[in-house]
């Protein structure tokens, strides 16, 4: 069994500001909140509330999955091997990631009754089935995760950590799947589809404050203007159930945020339909510069893979089709 160490951090309070795109604003891109880089500080699921019943047309349930997927994989010994002797005989990985009540954190990650579930911690539980060991799960914050990791206090960190240039420097990442930036709309959104920001030129966008999502939506705010059409609006809540309400009433067109947060979202909350990533970014486990258990951890991945036990996780958590073919250590990045 996974031994859990629990912090008692509050929730964060729900913090709401509006502006317009454009405006100058001051960006905290870097570490904004849990994982910033795909799915940063950004509301990922159903706010408590947010949803009762399936999406319109029976697309879903808002019931958590309960399927085990995971008590039935075995270990492999030839990947158990790659592992350092001191873990083969403890037995046990330290595991840094953060904390995630309730079920705003889903598909990634959320606590039932206080045990944690989620994409994630079924992957990282399956994982460490086939390597032969067990978690010590240790919270912490996402700013310290990665630092937990070079200084030792954590084997491994996991909090849908996007591999990039800066990162991939200091600690060395075994990909586990890719997520993205991706928007949800309401249903009467007069678009179906979106590949580029100038398809919501004259919306409402909701997101998250301090993000990769606010740093998109900045980028590009002017080039609805460039194009002659009228600039979209930004609303930022640090909460996801106020979006879910605009979504309901109006007062929000789109919601942006990670892709796999709202593939998962669309199939529960009323009223709403995904309308497309435009760009992605590979998530991975991070280790030490040049330890042993990133290879072992990428071996294991692809073992889950190729056994089929990896599709059937995505599948259990509503966003089959979003996982990646093969695990590889520190993957190319774009930033």
């Amino acid at each position: 069994m996974t031994t859990e160490r629990r912090s008692h951090r509050r929730a964060p309070r729900l913090a709401v500001a509006t502006v317009a795109a454009g405006a100058g604003l001051a960006l905290l891109v870097a570490c904004g909140g849990s994982s910033d880089d795909s799915s940063s500080g950004a509301p990922a699921a159903t706010g408590a509330g947010a949803a009762a019943k399936p999406n319109a047309g029976g697309a879903g349930s808002t019931a958590i999955p309960t399927q085990d997927v995971v008590s039935a994989i075995t270990a492999d010994p030839k990947l158990k091997a790659e592992l350092p002797a001191k873990i083969r005989s403890s037995g046990t990985l330290t595991l840094g990631t953060t904390r995630q009540p309730g079920v705003q954190g889903l598909p990634h990650a959320g606590e039932q009754n206080g045990t944690p579930v989620g994409l994630d911690v079924d992957l990282r539980n399956a994982v460490a089935k086939v390597l032969g060991v067990k978690w010590d799960v240790q919270y912490g914050t996402f700013p310290t995760v990665i630092p937990g990791v070079q200084n030792g206090r954590y084997d491994v960190g996991q909090d849908n950590f996007g591999a990039t240039k800066a990162r991939e420097q200091v600690v060395d990442f075994a990909s586990y799947l890719d997520d993205g930036q991706a928007f949800l709309g309401s249903r009467n959104v007069s678009v179906d589809s979106v590949k580029k920001l100038t398809d919501l030129c004259g919306l409402t966008i909701a997101t998250s404050p301090g993000s990769t999502f606010q740093q998109i939506l900045t980028d590009g705010a002017g080039d609805c203007a460039k194009i002659g059409k009228k600039p979209y609006k930004v609303q930022y809540f640090a909460d996801s159930a106020p979006i879910f309400l605009g979504l309901s009433n109006g007062k929000v067109d789109v919601m942006f945020g990670p892709t796999l947060g709202l593939k998962y979202d669309a199939t529960r909350i009323p009223g709403t339909k995904f309308l497309g990533e435009i760009s992605t970014t590979t998530v991975g486990f991070v280790t030490a510069k040049k330890s042993p258990l990133a290879p072992a951890l990428r071996d294991a991945v692809n073992k889950l893979i190729s056994d089929g036990d990896y599709a059937k996780i995505f599948a259990k958590w509503g966003v089959p089709g979003t996982g990646i073919s093969t695990s590889q250590l520190n993957p190319a990045t774009t930033f």
